[in-house]
Parts: C-alpha cells; sequence; structure tokens
C-alpha cells in the first residue's frame, strides 16, 4: 500500500453514497472494527449480533444499516450494506501502491511488452505472449508461451500460468498459483497408467481473484472456464474441464473435479468437495465441508455435513444411520401387510 489518505465523513459520502447523520466534518483515517476502533477510524457492523458493541465503540464514526441508526450517537453513515460499503472505505483510505512501469535487468522477457507494464526482478515471459496496458508481474512469474494477460492484472511473486492461457483484464492472481497445468488424466492399461496429453486451456474471464497456492488445470480436450468476476479463495483445486458461471466464490480447500459445470452466482464454503461430470445450477450455494456427489438442478443452500457433537453421541448417531436401511425394508413391508389386511376388510 501507498502512504494512507484522509477523508472527512462527507467526502466518503459524497464518492461511495449512501446517507450521512452527525458531524460530516469528521475526518477518519483508518477502518476497525467496532470493538478495537479508536479515534481516528471508522468502523462498521455487518452483523447483528454484535450491534451492542456500538454502544461502547471508541471510533470517530461508523457505518451502520439504516435500521441501525438510532443505536448511536456516533457520525454515522447509513447503508443497505455496510459490509460492502467498508470494502470500499477501506479500499479509499489505503489506495494500491503506484509504482512505475519498466523492465527489470533481470527479467527474461521474449515478447513485446507495453510500456505501461511492470515486470519486476526473475520474471520470465516466453514467447508470443500477449501483455495488456498496466499489468504488473511481481518477482519470479512465468508467463508460458502464447498466453495472454489481461490489461490492468496484477500477478504476484511465483505465479506461473502455462502456455496458451488465457487470463482477462484486471485479474489478480496470488502468490503461487499455477493456472493450466495437467490435468489428472490417465488411462488404465493393466497394471499401468497411459497419460492423456492435455491438449485444452485455461480461460479465465475479467475481473476475477485467485488465492495463494490455488492450481486450476487445462483441459484435457475443451478448455476449462472460470467466468467474470470470479472469486476463488487459497489452496482451491479446480480440475480439468470444470467451468465455473460468473460471479461465483470459492472459500479455501474447496476441490472440484473434472468436467463439472457450476453455474452463476455460486458459492462454495471452506473445504467443500464436488465430485466429477455434475451439473450444478445458478444460485446454489454450498455450505463448508459438504461432499456433492449428484447434480443440483435447483438454487438453494445444500448441506451434507454431520452437526458437530461429543464423540460418544457421534457414534451413538452413526450407529442408528447404519440400521436405516433395514429400517426402511421393514417399514415397506409392514406397510404391504397392512395393505393386504385393508384389503380383506
Amino acid at each position: 500500500m501507498s502512504g494512507k489518505k484522509e477523508f472527512r465523513l462527507e467526502e466518503i459520502v459524497s464518492r461511495l453514497g449512501g446517507a450521512l447523520e452527525g458531524d460530516g466534518s469528521v475526518v477518519v483515517t483508518q477502518v476497525a472494527t467496532l470493538a478495537s476502533a479508536g479515534a481516528g477510524q471508522i468502523a462498521f457492523l455487518a452483523n447483528s449480533k454484535y450491534r451492542g458493541l456500538l454502544r461502547s465503540c471508541g471510533a470517530s464514526a461508523v457505518i451502520v444499516h439504516p435500521q441501525f441508526s438510532a443505536e448511536t450517537t456516533l457520525p454515522r453513515i447509513l447503508h443497505p450494506n455496510p459490509y460492502a460499503y467498508y470494502a470500499r472505505v477501506t479500499a479509499l483510505l489505503n489506495p494500491a501502491e503506484e509504482a512505475s512501469s519498466g523492465v527489470s535487468s533481470t527479467a527474461v522477457v521474449k515478447s513485446k511488452i507495453p510500456a505501461s507494464a511492470r515486470i519486476l526482478e526473475n520474471v520470465v515471459v516466453g514467447r508470443g505472449v500477449s501483455i495488456g496496458e498496466n499489468v504488473t508481474l511481481l518477482p519470479g512469474c512465468v508467463i508460458g508461451d502464447g498466453a495472454v494477460i489481461g490489461d490492468g492484472s496484477v500477478l504476484y511473486p511465483n505465479v506461473v500460468i502455462y502456455p496458451e492461457c488465457i487470463i482477462g483484464k484486471r485479474a489478480i492472481i496470488h502468490a503461487g498459483a499455477v493456472i493450466g497445468s495437467d490435468g489428472f488424466g490417465f488411462a488404465k492399461d493393466g497394471d499401468d497408467w497411459v497419460k492423456i496429453p492435455q491438449i485444452g486451456r485455461v480461460v479465465i474471464g475479467d475481473d476475477v481473484e485467485i488465492g495463494a497456492n490455488t492450481s486450476i488445470d487445462r483441459g484435457a480436450l475443451d478448455d476449462t472456464v472460470i467466468g467474470n468476476c470470479v472469486k476463488l479463495d487459497n489452496q482451491i483445486q479446480i480440475a480439468h474441464n470444470v467451468t465455473v458461471g460468473d460471479y461465483s466464490a470459492m472459500a479455501g480447500c474447496v476441490g472440484v473435479a473434472g468436467s463439472t459445470k457450476i453455474g452463476r452466482r455460486c458459492t462454495v464454503g471452506g473445504a467443500g468437495m464436488i465430485v466429477g461430470h455434475l451439473e450444478i445450477a445458478d444460485d446454489v450455494h454450498i455450505s463448508a465441508g459438504t461432499m456433492v456427489t449428484k447434480s443440483l438442478r435447483k438454487p438453494g443452500q445444500y448441506t451434507s455435513i454431520f452437526p458437530l457433537e461429543a464423540h460418544d453421541e457421534w457414534l451413538q448417531n452413526a450407529a442408528q444411520i447404519r440400521r436405516l436401511a433395514k429400517l426402511s425394508e421393514r417399514v415397506a413391508e409392514l406397510e404391504k401387510k397392512l395393505e393386504l389386511m385393508e384389503k380383506v376388510r
């Protein structure tokens, strides 16, 4: 980050919208939580269970939903989505570093680079690569032959983009991510495994963010496709030929097996697992730790995890679950007998 900024509340509202109540001349320099905020800071209430902290908050101002306006005497910005507003205020107070463009003397560049690009130490750019305007490649990035990096994208240290993959505009790809490595494709031949050449690409849309050490495999035949505005957390595995629809988001350690199609505006909680060749409809939300083993063709929330409880109680409940199949068979038999008895009457 570059040097921090400071703004009056009235300036923030003029830039970001919302409604102002209280002294608009109050100056804030940073964002903090309701519990830790002090003078010169602005806090936010995004979860109603923390509303009690409003009364003791030491911030100079707060961001709240209009329904909680009367619960504080502090100067306040009212907005129907305080969490998103807080994100924008944070960006306003902490602008990204403005660094000069140019190519480091230790970079190996085999393609034409626009003057606005910033290529730092030990970056390798292969042949036939298309680098957009205002792209930043931080130390150790490797861009394979024929790859495309869209305007305004930032690749953090040691990101690897394999040949022919396409990254859209304004991408943020964090350290250690690997885009376009071979998918897990092998054909069984007796005791041996025959490697299937992975000849597709990874195609990533605009405004995508990819977390540290996340891997996205290239397609076996068709491309692996990540839509516009998708947000992927750290240490996610996206297998070959997967499609992720626009505006979807996944938390850390999610795994998606090959050829699964995920719709628009979907979310997957941390460590969620999706097996291959499934179809996930638009607006599906998968809870953390859930294993998805069948297609989900209707929008909504889906959960497969067993509720947390003491281990002894879990063992008892698990034993009962194992008996459900036999219990179901017995119920079916009893229903048949009851049906016969009613016919006899």
